[in-house]
């Protein structure tokens, strides 16, 4: 169990970089959970700061993702722990992870546990676990944005995507290089991630949630000089 106990603990720290926080004030000096949205997010560093932090946050979210499934998660110490019924060993401890670093990121322990709502984070764990899967939600993130303009129903469509694109695979075409642990946590990621997005929800509804209002380089509050 020392390894599941160190890949855990080490894909939370990685999680917990705050790469919005420490973007906004490295580059700024602006804290960006004091403007726009008051979120420690990408979409929100792009709202205040401008699209140059805005693409830098997003890789920096992604990356940890990354990081935590597809590298941090085959630290070896010891020997994996058997009992996993029908699931593979090796997708179990990958999506354990990537779950850390989600965690990490939405509670960072460097930035006060005041973090994102993992969205960027998930992306790159998906991405290190089944990157066909996830080229075929991105498709469908970017047809909602574009077509609604809400980045928030955009990101909690995508997170239904997941766990759906991963059962029609399975289930339709019955593409047996998938592992039935994805089918599972893929679900548990969009329950997190609509939780994450419930205030967002409630706007969509109310017809108060912000929209993009043109598809170009955002200059954000510091370049209009509101800031």
């Amino acid at each position: 169990m020392a390894s599941i106990a160190v890949i855990l603990l080490l894909s939370y720290l990685a999680g917990s970089i705050p790469g919005s926080v420490w973007m906004g004030q490295l580059l700024y000096g602006v804290d960006v959970r004091k403007h726009g949205s008051l979120n420690a997010g990408a979409t929100n560093v792009f709202r205040v700061l401008g699209w140059k932090a805005g693409v830098l946050s997003t890789i920096v979210d992604l990356g940890k993702g990354l990081l935590a499934a597809g590298v941090i998660a085959s630290i070896r110490i010891d020997e994996l722990p058997s009992g996993f019924a029908f699931w593979q060993v090796e997708s179990v401890v990958r999506l354990l992870a990537g779950i850390a670093a989600i965690v990490g990121h939405m509670l960072p322990v460097w930035a006060r546990f005041r973090g994102g709502k993992g969205v960027n984070t998930a992306a790159g764990v998906l991405f290190a676990l089944t990157p066909k899967t996830m080229w075929i939600v991105i498709g469908v993130f970017a047809l909602v944005l574009f077509s609604s303009r809400y980045v928030s129903l955009a990101s909690i469509v995508a997170a239904i995507m997941f766990p759906a694109t991963i059962a029609i695979r399975m289930f339709v075409f019955d593409i047996e290089a998938l592992d039935r642990s994805l089918l599972l946590f893929g679900s548990i990621f969009a329950l997190a991630i609509l939780y994450a997005h419930r205030s967002n929800i409630q706007r969509l509804i109310a017809g108060t949630e912000n929209k993009v209002q043109k598809f170009r380089l955002a200059h954000g509050m510091r370049g209009r000089g509101e800031l």
